[in-house]
């Protein structure tokens, strides 16, 4: 009965001691990663509760003689994730989150063979570990894979591992 009631007292303990964690209520910054060709993204991330938050990201690229393959390759693409953040310790947090996202392509062939324009959509998840500084910095690791894009990804799948770097404000 007596190892009960301590270990009552301990779980008891251990729940009053677990720290809260703090998310800013704003951070804008760069998502430094492959991204389905999309390489950098701006990024901003809105707190929505205590341990809620929405994350806007935009991509683009204008490739010039993609790979050697004689044509121009331009894309924009814009996602929204909802994330759940848990505190690890102190600064760390880790968050996963899902959601979604719009955007167009567009290749411009040489030889005027061709010109291919669409609109895709797509689901999206992410995963990551974030670390929060004294300073006004976020730096940020996660995993995000994308599904859907109507032809835009190879097998309508498509995902990056990806750095961000945040100011928080």
């Amino acid at each position: 009965m007596k190892k009960i009631i301590l270990s009552a007292f301990m779980l008891i303990g251990l729940a009053f001691s677990t720290q809260a964690q703090e998310i800013s209520k704003n951070a804008i910054g760069l998502r430094l990663g492959d991204s389905g060709g999309f390489g950098t993204e701006i990024t901003y991330q809105r707190a929505l509760g205590g341990n809620n938050r929405l994350e806007l990201d935009l991509g683009w690229r204008n490739r010039n003689n993609y790979k050697n393959n004689g044509y121009d390759d331009n894309a924009i693409k814009l996602a929204a994730l909802y994330q759940w953040v848990w505190n690890i310790d102190g600064g760390f947090n880790w968050y996963a989150g899902v959601g979604g996202g719009i955007g167009t392509f567009g290749r411009d062939y040489y030889d005027n063979s061709n010109y291919n324009n669409e609109a895709f959509v797509f689901a999206a998840g992410d995963i990551g570990i974030e670390y929060n500084f004294d300073i006004p910095l976020l730096i940020s690791l996660d995993f995000r894979p994308e599904f859907g894009g109507s032809g835009y990804y190879n097998n309508n799948y498509g995902s990056d591992i990806a750095l961000g770097l945040k100011y928080q404000f």
